[in-house]
């Protein structure tokens, strides 16, 4: 991104952002409640469209692109409500996004069975409906949906949030595992121990603006000044 602003009506909600995120390197977006952390995901995947400024992927400008075009040049979405279909099964929820040329011809190192190897939770209900999962279970279903697309790129928002340990640590595995296979990750999140785990660079995002760039020693070092600031 640089250089992107954006509004709601009149209230500015970003303000002249600029960040990057190399190929397999997870960097997390941390700050406040209402910061505008959500509304940037957004704008990168190309759903809020009051912004100025330029989103770029692999060098190629995409800020005027459709969301569906981004998704097929390797973009992938996780929103905080995690999205799936309700009424549809498991394995449904998985087959039904399509996946790009692009990453057919490369080999995806997602297909449906490696999903199920990396998340057997979702093997065992891969005929239950989505509205019958807990949210942990949602939450893998929401990640691995993205993963098979073959995404170069994850954009996740608040994937821990209010799930039990070890699903967050599960989730976390499984960031890891795509960042091996040159994923890149934007990661919304507020539990900064959890980001420290996964996370090589961190941007604090505040009143629309970056106002810092910090590596994990920097984080492990501030956490408890970092956690007072978000209120937690």
């Amino acid at each position: 991104m640089r250089g992107v602003s954006a509004h709601y009506d009149e209230a500015r909600v970003l303000d002249d952002v600029s960040l990057r995120i190399g190929e397999g390197e997870v960097v997390t977006l941390v700050g406040r409640n209402g910061a505008g952390k959500t509304t940037l995901l957004r704008c990168v995947m190309g759903l809020h469209q009051r912004m100025t400024g330029e989103v770029a992927l692999a060098g190629r400008d995409i800020s005027t692109a459709a969301p569906h075009r981004r998704a097929r040049l390797g973009l992938g979405f996780v929103p905080d409500d995690r999205g799936i279909y309700a009424g549809l099964t498991v394995e449904e929820n998985l087959t039904l996004p399509p996946v790009p040329a692009a990453a057919k011809s490369s080999g995806s190192p997602w297909p449906l069975e490696r999903i199920y190897d990396s998340f057997p939770v979702l093997a065992q209900r891969r005929r239950a409906p989505g509205a019958k999962l807990s949210g942990g279970e949602q939450q893998m279903l929401a990640l691995a949906r993205v993963l098979r697309t073959g995404a170069r790129v994850l954009l996740c928002d608040e994937p821990t949030e209010g799930l039990a340990p070890i699903v967050v640590q599960r989730i976390g595995e499984i960031i890891r595992e795509a960042k091996e296979y040159g994923v890149g990750v934007l990661l919304v999140e507020q539990n900064v121990r959890f980001a420290t785990t996964v996370a090589d660079r961190h941007y604090l995002l505040a009143q629309g603006r970056i106002v810092q760039s910090l590596d994990n020693a920097d984080v492990r070092e501030r956490e408890d000044e970092l956690l007072q600031y978000l209120g937690l």
